[in-house]
């Protein structure tokens, strides 16, 4: 399995219209979009887990490809080291 990493997405990209993109290059097996916390408003990216074969197609397919006038960026997402960054070290002020 591997999981995509979908930069420059449209704000106005859904889960429908990302799912039907991504569907003639293989099963998609989970999608999420992601918001802001905050605003709840499309953040521009998301993650998209298929099969190594069907990731690997639609990487070579998708890279670059015009998607509502954006050209999208896809590729291998890395795994995110949660321990570091943050801004404020976790530590929230309320």
């Amino acid at each position: 399995m591997t999981k995509l990493f979908v930069g420059n997405l449209p704000f106005s990209a859904t889960e429908e219209s990302v799912r039907a993109l991504f569907a003639p290059h293989g099963t998609i097996d989970s999608l999420a979009l992601i918001n802001d916390r905050e605003t709840g408003r499309p953040r521009g990216f998301g993650f998209i887990e298929m099969s190594n074969a069907d990731a690997a197609r639609a990487m070579q397919a998708l890279n670059g490809k015009d998607f509502d006038g954006r050209a999208l960026k896809v590729n291998e997402a890395q795994a995110r080291d949660r321990s570091s960054g943050g801004g404020n070290g976790g530590n929230r002020r309320y």
